[in-house]
């Protein structure tokens, strides 16, 4: 029988559930400029309430981040785990990527671009102080996938570190004046960054008793 402790932390998370899927709402049609009211209203509830459950703006984005990270980073595995050649995952996991950010491109510009009314100073609150947290985590994640799957010799838990920041802030700068400019086709831009990746990693080899990769 469900504790009364239980059944309230549960009903307490399924109001956050509900209010981030409110905000989701929000941010998919006002992108960086979705403000506290508009979520608020969307949610059907004040915005004390609403500060109640996330603290503040900084709170909300946070919270937001981390559903969202988590679930890229779950298709990035997916990606990343899938029965293919080695090429073909790099590819899929880049297309991964990129596929996410096009589909909901309103959403990476709230994560990734402050809009001029959410950086000033009386709003406390600055998107591009949280946003390095989230690129800083895709890296470390993207790190330990390499490090358990590939054999990169001495140094490989270095040099996997290097290589995951190295492939996210690639990811994120390509992919970020793609969506700005579209100056080719996502499978173009994929196969160029693959292109670029491809040197060492092709020559090196699966991890003894790991995964492979």
């Amino acid at each position: 029988m469900e504790t009364t402790q239980a059944t309230q932390q549960r009903s307490a998370a399924n109001r956050r559930r509900q209010l981030l899927e409110a905000a989701d709402r929000v941010v998919l049609r006002d992108g960086p400029h979705a403000s506290m009211n508009a979520i608020a209203a969307e949610a059907g509830i004040t915005k004390p309430i609403l500060y109640r459950h996330f603290g503040d703006k900084g709170g909300l984005y946070r919270a937001l981040a981390k559903r969202h990270t988590d679930a890229l980073l779950d298709a990035l595995r997916a990606a990343l785990d899938a029965p293919a050649e080695r090429r073909e995952r790099v590819e899929a996991t880049l297309d991964t990527y990129l596929a996410a950010i096009e589909a909901r491109p309103q959403v990476y510009r709230f994560l990734m671009h402050p809009a001029e009314d959410t950086v000033m100073p009386e709003n406390g609150f600055d998107v591009g102080l949280h946003s390095a947290p989230l690129l800083r985590r895709l890296g470390e994640e993207l790190a330990k996938v390499i490090a358990e799957r590939v054999d990169l010799g001495p140094g490989s838990e270095q040099l996997a570190r290097v290589w995951g920041h190295g492939i996210v802030g690639m990811m994120h700068a390509a992919g970020d004046w793609w969506l700005g400019e579209r100056p080719c086709s996502r499978a173009e831009l994929v196969r160029s960054l693959a292109d670029l990746l491809w040197g060492r990693l092709a020559a090196a080899g699966n991890r003894a008793g790991g995964p492979g990769f």
